[in-house]
């Protein structure tokens, strides 16, 4: 049987336009090329960890509505466990509105929807299946008392709980100290920290103010760079295969899901890092964002 992850986050469908350029306030520009996605952080993270060979059980909420329905039989297409996947009665399933430029950066607007619903109670619900994972991932879609309860009952139980703080929010003390790895890229870390990330030094201060917090192990992301790790008092800068990028909009999300996965599988953090770098990277010369997600045989 291979290792349990648990993804709890969002679901979304994401609608892209790629244009030449983002618009500014005000701006109108013409665009290119328009298709819908299947998307969310959470829902992200899970499809890329089960398609690098994890075993997941992703907990979320969608609309009961068509976008809702396509996202549930999406998840089971790609061997996720969507036991916990509801849907619910009042809201609409989460939308992203995505502008792509010509070099493959993005802006996002996120319609929440039935996110928002994702409650402490519908962790309780899974508590049972939540002690049987080798590692918890969450991210910030969905509502922060959510994220808690899950931390909480991780800590509990021993459980590796990793978080990816996005998009970018002011977390309490209490709940960094229950992180066992967090995953901010540079913006994120600033958003924690106070400290602008320009550079690795930076970087650097930026993980010792975050490990002066309780958590154990970070990982601060710096795209075409790689990734700063400070793990155990020792700083790691692990190095992204050099790519030509189209579009890096799921780009930390496969980056998680990756990580996840080469931690559940007992790899060394280092080499785990490593992994995720060649994930994303991967990813980041494709379109979408669930599309974009590797399988395993493509990084070895």
């Amino acid at each position: 049987m291979k290792p349990t992850i648990i993804v709890a986050g969002s679901s979304n469908t994401d609608m892209v336009i790629k244009t030449t350029q983002i618009p500014v306030p005000g701006e109108t520009v013409l665009g290119g090329t328009f298709f819908m996605n299947a998307g969310g952080k959470g829902a992200n993270q899970a499809v890329a960890a089960a398609r690098l060979g994890g075993h997941i059980v992703f907990i979320c909420k969608t609309g009961n509505d068509i976008f809702g329905t396509q996202a549930r039989d999406a998840f089971q297409k790609e061997g996720i466990d969507a036991s916990f996947v509801t849907a619910d009665a009042s809201l609409p399933s989460g939308v992203a509105l995505i502008t792509v430029d010509k070099n493959g950066e993005n802006c996002i607007v996120v319609a929440s929807g039935a996110n928002e619903q994702l409650l402490p109670a519908d962790i309780t619900a899974a508590t049972e299946k939540i002690k049987t994972a080798v590692v918890v991932l969450a991210q910030l879609e969905t509502p922060v008392p959510t994220i808690e309860c899950l931390a909480e009952l991780a800590g509990k139980e021993k459980i590796i709980m990793v978080l990816n703080p996005a998009p970018a929010a002011r977390l309490s003390n209490e709940l960094l100290q229950k992180i066992t790895v967090i995953t901010p890229n540079q913006k994120e870390a600033e958003m924690l920290t106070g400290i602008a990330v320009t550079d690795q030094k930076s970087a650097a201060q930026a993980a010792l103010h975050l490990t002066a917090k309780g958590i154990q192990t970070v990982i601060i992301t710096m795209g075409a760079q790689g990734a700063l790790l400070l793990h155990k008092n020792k700083f790691s800068m692990i190095a992204s295969p050099k790519v030509k990028a189209i579009d890096t909009t799921a780009a930390g999300d496969v980056f998680n899901g990756a990580l996840a996965v080469a931690l559940a599988e007992g790899t060394a953090m280092e080499a785990a890092v490593s992994f995720a770098c060649r994930a994303a990277a991967i990813a980041v010369t494709r379109l979408g964002a669930q599309a974009s997600a590797p399988y395993r045989n493509e990084l070895e």
